[in-house]
Parts: C-alpha cells; sequence; structure tokens
C-alpha cells in the first residue's frame, strides 16, 4: 500500500504563487524555552509569520522538551539537544522526500531513515581549541520502499533531498545567528 498522501498539484500551485509573488514563500518560525534546572528546556512552538503576517495560532501548541543523557551529567528526562538537531534533519529530509517523490511520481511505500551525530565534548568544555565544539560529523543512511522507481531515479531524489532540505542547508552552511542579552 503506498501511503503518499502528498498532493503534488498543491505542490506545484504553491510553487507558482511563489513564482508570481516571492514574498508567499517567506517564513519565520518561533521557538521559546525555560530552564527547568540542570540541563533541562521546556519550548514551545511561537507564533508563525508567513509572506508578512503573524498566526498567533500556533503559539504554545507544541511543546518540546530536552535534557542530556546521564552520560553527559544530565538527567536523561528528555531528549538531548543533538538528538533534536538530528530529529529536525530527519523530520527535514521526510518532508523533502515526499515532496519531491510526488512531484517526480515516484510512488513511495515506506521511508526509513538511520541518523547518527558525533561529538566530542573537549570542544564544548574547552579542553581543546581545534576541536569544534558542535557535532563534527552526520550521517544519514535513507531507505526507500517505491517499488515503482528505478535505482537511478531514487538517487536522483536523493540527489534532489541534499540540494533542497531546508534544514541540511542549515547545518552545511553558514548561517547568521545572533545572540542577546535581556535582563529579567
Amino acid at each position: 500500500m503506498t501511503r503518499s498522501t502528498v498532493d503534488a498539484e498543491a505542490l506545484r500551485s504553491t510553487a507558482e504563487a511563489i513564482r508570481t509573488s516571492p514574498v508567499r514563500g517567506r517564513f519565520t518560525f518561533r521557538v521559546d524555552g525555560d530552564w527547568g534546572g540542570g540541563f533541562r528546556l521546556t519550548s514551545r512552538v511561537g507564533a508563525l509569520t508567513h509572506g508578512g503576517d503573524t498566526d498567533t495560532a500556533r503559539s504554545g501548541r507544541f511543546v518540546m522538551n530536552s535534557d542530556e543523557p546521564t552520560q553527559v551529567l544530565g538527567t536523561d528526562m528528555a531528549v538531548s539537544p543533538t538528538e533534536w538537531v538530528l530529529q529536525a534533519l530527519a523530520g527535514c529530509y521526510t518532508v523533502t522526500i515526499a515532496a519531491n517523490a510526488a512531484l517526480r511520481g515516484i510512488s513511495l511505500r515506506a521511508v526509513h531513515l538511520d541518523l547518527e551525530g558525533d561529538v566530542d565534548l573537549s570542544g564544548f568544555l574547552g579542553l581543546d581549541p581545534a576541536v569544534r565544539p558542535g557535532i563534527g560529523h552526520i550521517r544519514v543512511s535513507v531507505t526507500l520502499d517505491a517499488p515503482g522507481a528505478t535505482v537511478a531515479e531514487l538517487e536522483n531524489l536523493i540527489e534532489a533531498v541534499q540540494q533542497r532540505s531546508v534544514v541540511r542547508d542549515t547545518l552545511v552552511r553558514p548561517v547568521a545567528v545572533t545572540t542577546t542579552l535581556r535582563r529579567a
């Protein structure tokens, strides 16, 4: 049974609407969070701005928690921020695979992703300035069940995913991150 419920015509219409009015393709996502002690954080999804219009209906609708495993001195009560990065990449790959498969007429029965990310805490702890504090390498393995597709079609699909995934692009190319301080 094929699971693909992505409307290829709606994707094409959206692309055309953005082509004629580029502001329709611009979004600002928001998250706010509060420290829960130790390494714990509870975050909520904030308002979504699309094409200059802000929709507050999503504010607080989804809650995300993070902590660190006990091996990293956390309490292991929630997903690690590093695992959230991997989840973000996996989620974005899934969106990008499903959308591009629909546009290419590829019927998907199943998509499975395995992700691994390597971190060396000597960078985070400032012990070795030559070691970056972030994830040093991410490996993604994608298994696709698409009985009607050729290997070449699936390879082209994965190439498109690597070129068009928002989160992958965010991870592989420098992004400006501005941090400001506000006193309570």
